[in-house]
């Protein structure tokens, strides 16, 4: 059988920044770059099952939607274990929003045909917590978000998933199987890549692939598949407190007073 994992290369500002010209976003040598948190536990998870009982069958395939940048990525997967990699990417995805990433990674998961799908579940740039459940439901198959832990066979036609909700509490859910799953921090315990691994990962391919080789459509692909848009990106200006002295009723007012003042009615 086989896991497809999906990662993301995310970004995180330097001390100082700019944001570009155009308005819309930071100018990119202002940010640096990793894998997704979130992402070293769902590879973790697919590698646990290939080396634990029966997953000597297993493939992990780890795949992203990103520029020539997220190699990086991918090949840190690479020296931790995963079989292949794949990293789509055209200049029309420029500015997909998560709901465009999420149509490329679908129609890259029909085209290999896995038996489960791993997402993290948010990344820690925009953390919108929307790729993996988007996946799912363009893909029609059974999902379970925020999943702290996993059992399942290899080849098995259904999986059990301990699933955290609100207020510290978890719900525990069998779920048929393809299915996707978003894993939560904490599923496991991410490993670290060998020197060795390293060295082979560097020398491993990557595979390319563009929207078009996945038989997309161009109404699905890029600005055009995404349901939202940056239109302005900027620092927002700082504001001001002051303690308010004096007993509560004299608190209130001067609230009180405060309040007309910001409203233009003193």
């Amino acid at each position: 059988m086989k896991i497809l994992v999906t990662i993301k290369q995310v970004s995180s500002l330097d001390e100082d920044f700019e944001i570009r010209e155009d308005g819309r976003d930071v100018d990119p040598d202002f940010l640096l770059h990793d894998l997704n948190e979130w992402d070293n536990y769902s590879l973790e998870e697919a590698m646990r099952l290939k080396e634990g009982p029966g997953g000597a069958d297993i493939e992990v395939v780890v795949a992203t939607v990103g520029p020539d940048s997220a190699d990086e990525e991918l090949r840190k997967c690479l020296a931790k274990g995963a079989d292949r990699a794949i990293r789509v990417w055209s200049d029309e995805l420029e500015e997909c929003d998560a709901i465009a990433v999420s149509r490329v990674l679908a129609a890259l998961a029909r085209k290999e045909a896995p038996g489960l799908i791993f997402a993290g579940v948010q990344a820690s740039d925009h953390a919108f917590g929307a790729t993996g459940m988007a996946m799912a439901g363009l893909l029609g198959l059974p999902h379970a978000a925020v999943v702290a832990a996993l059992d399942y066979e290899p080849g098995g036609k259904s999986a059990t998933v301990r699933r955290e909700l609100e207020g510290g509490t978890f719900a525990s859910v069998r779920i048929d199987c393809p299915a996707v799953l978003t894993l939560q921090l904490g599923i496991n315990t991410p490993r670290y890549a060998s020197l060795r691994g390293i060295k082979q990962a560097a020398q491993r391919p990557i595979e390319l692939l563009d929207p078009q080789a996945l038989g997309m459509p161009a109404d699905e692909i890029g600005t055009a598949g995404s349901l939202s848009r940056v239109r302005r990106m900027y620092v927002p200006e700082k504001g001001r407190a002051q303690m308010i002295a004096g007993t509560p009723a004299e608190q209130a007012a001067r609230l009180a007073q405060i309040i007309k003042e910001f409203r233009g009615e003193a």
